[in-house]
């Protein structure tokens, strides 16, 4: 991987947005609704009734159905797994409304082996008993039966739905959704949906089967393989390992090399200076963008000197992508759906659950756009085609890569979207815990229990101008999304429902509490989300 020219890369503070000057305002009201008796908001609620009835509707309905099933796909490149997919197609297809559309959505559920599911509408600030999270939200829908998802999408922007069961996110399921602001106040010509995603499934084994493995933690390989590593070479190669502490034993990285703690799908070295160390836990035999491989491409083809908006979706479940256009520049307008102030960059980083849009001006030729996954010297690509021009090799690394790299934390909201000045009603922190050696991932110490979603929740009410302080104690990063709302990075940063928080920093971010219900707030990390690192954020009745 290209070394990272670190002058050029706007690293103005990325996950510890506000820590200073709004660190001194946090009151010290950080109760964590741990036991706290309160009655809280049920997702069938009137409250939740009366929330939807406020959203504008259009008038419109769409009506679709989508059937979760057994599929074998084609990933280009001789590439044909089975997985599960929706309507037999990863990604799925595309499903696009206008604000104030009502999407009437079954799902129909064919999976095997009496599999239970659900759909997510990732970053929807819509009613709570359709946000699809068993069992706090809905009953999971039963193998052989159907569900209707019926909410009012009010809010324009990028977005995408999966699966909220287990590790289904890294299976096929997942499709973009895009909302379409009939005003429109951006101009340009085309669009093109980009969906980035790392692929296991049927290659190397199943998500589930990845998942055994990395409950199991590296403390018993490391314990099981110190009598035969050999004394470490270079302790660097690592970075920080997510919450090892090897206490002056043999380094991991030594004992990976000499084959010993050969693990099937664990990551034992992926590193990364903008992920602040630790990039990933697995390892994923393709990265896709829109469901290709590098080396059997997506085309988009255009006309030389058209502009274009790029909707950007990480659909991925372990990898960050650092993505770019070569020889292009990329005008950043949107995150999370949200519009920012326009920026232009030559890369930007995008975490699982983040989306980003962006314009561009099409050169002439055939132009790659690459997703660097991030640490793990590897990557996705699809081309832009104008003109003439042989294929760029699958592994090409544009330079664009390496210049100045945009992430949220430099971002400002438009003027528009920032969120009105309030008095903060409630702090509360969320602390990131947990490590590698158990894979014991957590919020405040407290793995979510799915069975028992109420157990420990952080309590808000309706009306409250909310903080929440994510503490990452972790020696990893994790991209923290947030259901059914979304929150303003610090004082004036973008509006967000997913954002990155890197080891050892603080995020603060703001949000009104204007959606009742209870609502998922975790790691969108699949396999640290399914460990433990959930919380319910609830509303008090």
């Amino acid at each position: 991987m290209n070394s990272i020219n670190r002058r050029s890369v706007l690293l103005a503070g990325l996950g510890a947005a506000g820590t200073g000057a709004l660190a001194a305002c946090s009151g010290g009201s950080g109760s964590t609704g741990s036991g706290s008796g309160d009655s809280l908001v049920s997702p069938t609620a009137p409250a939740v009734a009366a929330a939807e009835k406020k959203r504008t509707s259009s008038g419109r309905q769409r009506k679709l159905t989508l059937t979760a099933a057994p599929a074998m796909i084609d990933l280009g490149g001789g590439v044909m797994p089975r997985t599960w997919a929706f309507d037999g197609r990863t990604p799925g297809k595309e499903v696009r409304l206008s604000v104030g559309d009502t999407l009437m959505a079954e799902l129909s559920n064919q999976l095997p082996d009496k599999t239970t599911t659900s759909i997510h509408w990732h970053g929807i600030a819509l009613r709570n008993d359709m946000d699809g999270v068993p069992p706090a939200t809905q009953t999971a829908v039963r193998a052989g039966s159907t569900f209707t998802y019926r909410f009012i999408a009010d809010a324009p922007g990028t977005y995408f739905f999966h699966p909220h069961v287990g590790v289904q996110l890294d299976r096929g399921l997942y499709a973009p959704l895009i909302v379409e602001d009939p005003k429109e106040p951006l101009s340009y010509d085309d669009e093109w949906v980009v969906l980035l995603d790392d692929w296991v499934d049927g290659v190397t084994g199943t998500p589930d089967e990845v998942f055994s493995e990395l409950k199991l933690g590296m403390a018993d390989m490391s314990r099981m393989d110190m009598s035969s590593s050999p004394s470490p070479s270079s302790s660097d190669s690592m970075g920080d390992m997510g919450g090892m502490d090897m206490g002056g034993s043999a380094s991991p990285s030594a004992s990976a090399s000499s084959g010993g703690m050969s693990k099937k799908f664990m990551l034992m070295v992926a590193t990364s200076s903008l992920l602040g160390g630790d990039a990933g836990d697995v390892k994923y035999p393709h990265h896709l963008i829109n469901g290709r491989v590098a080396a059997d491409p997506d085309v988009y083809t255009g006309k030389p000197g058209k502009k274009v908006r790029l909707r950007i979706i990480n659909a991925g479940s372990d990898t960050a992508y650092r993505v770019a256009l070569g020889g292009h520049k990329l005008t950043l307008t949107h995150t999370d759906g949200f519009p920012v102030r326009h920026q232009e960059v030559d890369a930007l980083l995008v975490g699982m659950g983040e989306r980003y849009d962006v314009l561009v001006t099409l050169g002439d030729g055939v132009f790659p756009l690459v997703a660097l996954a991030e640490g793990k010297n590897a990557n996705g690509l699809a081309l832009m085609r104008t003109g003439s021009g042989s294929a760029p090799k699958a592994s090409v690394r544009p330079q664009e890569l390496d210049g100045m790299i945009m992430t949220a934390s430099q971002l400002r909201a438009a003027d528009d979207v920032r969120l009105k000045s309030a008095k903060t009603d409630v702090t509360h922190q969320i602390k990131l815990t947990g490590n590698m050696m158990k894979y014991n991932w957590a919020i405040n110490g407290t793995p979510f229990d799915m069975k028992n979603p109420e157990a420990h929740p952080i309590v808000i009410e309706e009306g409250q101008r909310v903080r929440l302080d994510f503490v990452n104690t972790t020696e990893m990063w994790h991209p923290m999304h947030l259901h059914g709302h979304t929150y303003q990075l610090g004082t004036s940063g973008p509006r967000k429902d997913t954002a990155i928080v890197l080891p050892k920093k603080t995020v603060s971010v703001f949000l009104d509490a204007d959606n009742p219900g209870q609502w998922m707030m975790h790691c969108h990390n699949a396999y640290h989300g399914e460990a433990g690192m959930m919380t319910n954020v609830a509303y008090k009745a």
